[in-house]
């Protein structure tokens, strides 16, 4: 039963027929507070969800934001750790929520964030277990956003450490892992060949140009990745709606670069 309940549940978040998914992560609340897009999140989840977005990623507090009553549905992932910018270990991610409380809560997913690197790995590590194990049990689909981030790590994008880290999110039992995109088509499809289960890309930190974004999400999806999970691009962008749309246009219809900027240029 608790197979074809993540089966059902991982159609809300994935396109059953692309195989593939646009998700707009809006958990920064925590990390960094209210920042620019995030103000209303009614309204931030209305503008991505007309746009087309699978599934959206937010704290439990935020679910009666999300839940609008009115417009296009849209997938709901409950991000289950924290932490936040004002502590001494920023990156320490640590529980927050509950599968048990997810799934009261209504959750098509849950989400994980786990930092390879930093002195608080292992404990992090722990709870990665721990919460594969719940979600396992109760058919919930996980997705771990792992990155590669703490003393020992010269340099985040590195093919080697990305490959680590999506190789560690695949073992631990995770149904989707975010990782970084490591900058070239050629590089992170060593990423996906090491990966058996669905691999999406990080936006990271807001980018210079449309085109920038774009090309990312083009380079991803041809070497195999099976789509984003794109914030600040999105919910920060002039008009958010149109991005996601152009986003999509290049994850569910392998559209090029070009049509996904002329999808944004319309009116």
């Amino acid at each position: 039963m608790t197979i074809i309940g993540k089966r059902i549940r991982l159609e809300r978040i994935i396109n059953r027929n692309t195989r593939r998914t646009v998700i707009v992560p809006m958990d920064h609340g925590i990390s960094v507070g209210p920042i620019a897009g995030l103000e209303d999140m009614k309204q931030a989840v209305q503008h991505v969800a007309e746009g087309g977005a699978n599934a959206i990623v937010e704290h439990k507090g935020l679910v009666g934001e999300g839940h609008r009553g009115k417009g296009e549905d849209i997938g709901l992932i409950i991000h289950l750790s924290a932490s936040t910018s004002l502590s001494m270990h920023p990156n320490a991610k640590t529980l927050v929520c509950t599968i048990e409380e997810a799934i009261k809560l209504g959750a098509d997913a849950v989400s994980i964030h786990i930092n390879l690197g930093d002195n608080q790995e292992k404990e992090m590590l722990h709870d990665f277990g721990k919460i594969s194990y719940e979600a396992r049990t109760w058919g919930m689909p996980l997705l771990a956003m792992i990155y590669p981030r703490g003393e020992k790590i010269k340099d985040e994008y590195d093919v080697n450490v990305i490959k680590h880290a999506a190789r560690v999110g695949y073992e631990m039992g995770a149904d989707i892992v975010k990782v970084s995109y490591t900058g070239s088509e050629e590089s992170f499809r060593d990423v996906v060949n090491g990966c058996s289960i669905p691999v999406v890309i990080a936006g990271g930190p807001k980018m210079n140009s449309d085109r920038e974004i774009l090309e990312m999400v083009k380079g991803a999806i041809n070497a195999g990745s099976a789509g984003v999970s794109i914030g600040r691009n999105v919910f920060q962008h002039k008009n958010p709606k149109k991005m996601v749309k152009a986003i999509s246009g290049i994850v569910h219809e392998n559209r090029s670069v070009e049509d996904a900027l002329e999808i944004l240029k319309s009116k």
